[in-house]
């Protein structure tokens, strides 16, 4: 496993969530972001989640 990074802002910038979680790979971690967000009524809001590379797995304006 490893660790993916997601972040979500409000309007001005302000960091709402900024978490660490674990997942065997991208997709598994596009899943559980996805849940995270849902989770804290996130899902509107601006958020990105990046792997440990770098590489967008999920991200939303």
């Amino acid at each position: 496993m490893v660790a993916y990074k997601l972040t979500a802002f409000d309007p001005s910038g302000h960091k709402l969530i900024d978490e660490t979680f674990q997942a065997n790979n991208d997709e598994e971690a596009k899943v559980q972001g996805e849940q995270l967000l849902k989770e804290k009524g996130l899902s509107e809001k601006t958020h990105r989640c990046t792997s440990p590379l770098g590489k967008l797995i999920l991200f939303h304006p």
